[in-house]
């Protein structure tokens, strides 16, 4: 790793340390760079800004659970437990992620921020792209990127609006729900596809 690779991620630590005790909301440069042990005219260096620092720090983030994501879901012998292992990983993710649940449990509404109107499709766009390597294997290219948003948006309705009918931190639920709802799900819009095309031929 270069100097300024090492450098980089200190800062992007130092910032999750920052958000995790304090929120995003107070969390300042020198916050951060205090954390990361280094002056705050590196920190502008690396990032022109708080909002350059956080966008580069949800990326990594997101990013890092997108590995694994991958990781849970290589194991797979059929899509019905890719999807469950990519359900399962992101419910943790929720679940033990210092500096998301301080911002879930003290700043809600940054998270409604993120997930709203265009941002939210970035999001969703992005998840997607993440989580379909895990679908690839058994699905076309084009089918596993929409199976993947759709597991995505599903997922993160019930971690952001709990039901008692999906517990995610239940692996016998969420299988329940994918043989259920979202393999059955894929079967009838593979079905849907065809007629949608003869139709408009």
């Amino acid at each position: 790793m270069s100097p300024a690779r090492a450098v980089h991620d200190r800062i992007l630590d130092g910032a999750l340390a920052c958000v995790a005790r304090v929120g995003v909301g107070k969390t300042t440069l020198d916050d951060v760079a205090r954390e990361a042990g280094c002056a705050r005219a590196t920190v502008y260096r690396a990032f022109p800004g708080r909002q350059a620092l956080f966008r580069a720090l949800l990326d990594r983030e997101v990013g890092a659970l997108g590995d694994r994501a991958l990781a849970a879901a290589a194991p797979a012998e059929n899509l019905r437990d890719a999807v469950v292992a990519v359900m399962l990983t992101g419910a943790e993710a929720f679940r033990t992620h210092p500096a998301l649940a301080f911002v879930l449990a003290h700043e809600p509404e940054l998270v409604a921020l993120q997930l709203s109107f265009e941002r939210g499709s970035d999001v969703l766009r992005a998840a997607a792209q993440l989580a379909a390597p895990a679908f690839a294997r058994f699905l076309p290219a084009d089918r596993a990127e929409r199976l993947a948003e759709w597991v995505a948006r599903l997922t993160l309705s019930y971690l952001c609006d709990p039901s008692e009918y999906l517990p995610l931190d239940d692996s016998t639920h969420v299988r329940a729900f994918v043989d259920a709802f979202v393999l059955p799900g894929i079967t009838q819009s593979s079905a849907f596809a065809s007629v949608s095309t003869e139709g408009a031929s």
